[in-house]
């Protein structure tokens, strides 16, 4: 196993910082685990790419910023993610999207997410060290498991980094830089459960064309979207319960839009693993990282049907834009503070 060192020193944890892995502790969901990882994970493999990292290694999601690590070794790092954070390091603006080094003592600072998006992430070069537990790093609060003890960064942890050969400072050129607003499409294929004997068309095309406000209670478990009352098929759930929405009790889908009543939720990579409620559509797996961006209390969202085949061409247009072979590759002193 690689030898690790102290290479940052948390001064401010921020609102909720974890440290999470691509793409998160698959092929659990049976015990009861979703893969945990991040919600953005778009941003996330840029990330790491920017460093030279593997795009499963280990690296920060930061909620709404709000954070401050103190460098405790020499390093290289990358942030991505949300809009106007203002990235500084002893006070001096950094530039995200961007490979930058660090010197041991400086102080790198996160300021407040003013948007568009909500998260970031920062990679180390090497990757951050943290146990492994069911095959991933992740941090997976719910369960207690990952990361640091199970939980979100508090004042005083320090984060440990792999050894690492230097790094050629890269840049991801804008039109390569995924598109945040505060007015969100999100690809979605129909169902599991949007079956006719569940949904009628009429409920599908009100769930395809209206707007969608993000509910101020989204977190990492899921994406609550304001309530409607769609008109069903049925009057009941039957021995599933009162609510038309009601099934007996079955696995959901990661980024599955489950109706829980009145009440749509996009369930994110924490979220449940199984409970008794329709999932209407599925977010395409490239579509995912949107939901990780969007703002509680202030977005709105609208979802757009894609086929198949268009799910997997947007799979590949993301598969090309994390791929560092397509970034800009600059003198080696533009990676200096």
């Amino acid at each position: 196993m690689s030898e690790s060192w102290p290479a940052l020193e948390v001064l401010v944890p921020g609102l909720e910082t974890t440290i999470q892995d691509y793409p998160g502790r698959l092929g659990h969901q049976s015990r009861g685990f979703f893969p945990a990882g991040p919600t953005d994970d778009l941003a996330f493999r840029m990330a790491n790419a920017l460093v030279g990292n593997d795009m499963a290694d280990a690296a920060l999601e930061i909620t709404t910023g709000r954070c401050e690590f103190r460098v405790r070794a020499d390093s290289v790092v990358a942030v991505t993610g949300a809009d106007g954070a203002g990235i500084s390091c002893n006070g001096r603006a950094v530039p995200m999207w961007r490979t930058v080094a660090i010197a041991e003592g400086d102080v790198l600072t996160c300021a407040a997410v003013r948007g568009p998006g909500f998260r970031l992430y920062l990679a180390v070069a090497g990757g951050i060290d943290a146990p492994v537990v069911m095959g991933s790093r992740a941090t997976y609060p719910v369960g207690g498991i990952g990361g640091i003890e199970g939980r979100a960064l508090i004042r005083g942890d320090v984060l440990r980094r792999f050894d690492t050969a230097p790094r050629v400072p890269r840049r991801v050129p804008h039109d390569l830089r995924p598109r945040l607003t505060s007015e969100w499409e999100i690809e979605v294929m129909r169902g599991p459960h949007a079956d006719p004997s569940l949904l009628t068309e009429a409920d599908w095309r009100d769930f395809t064309t209206r707007r969608w406000r993000v509910d101020l209670s989204s977190d990492r478990g899921g994406v609550r979207l304001n309530p409607h009352r769609f008109t069903w098929a049925r009057a009941s759930g039957g021995v599933a319960g009162g609510h038309p929405s009601n099934i007996l009790d079955g696995q959901f889908p990661l980024g599955g839009v489950a109706a829980e009543g009145d009440v749509l939720v996009i369930l994110g990579p924490d979220g449940p693993t199984a409970d008794g409620f329709c999932v209407l559509a599925t977010v395409v797996e490239a579509g995912r990282w949107k939901t990780g961006q969007v703002r509680p209390g202030r977005d709105a969202i609208r979802f757009r049907e894609v086929s198949l085949d268009e799910a997997l061409t947007l799979a590949r247009r993301v598969a090309y834009a994390t791929d560092p072979a397509h970034y800009e590759r600059l003198p080696s002193h533009h990676a200096a503070r």
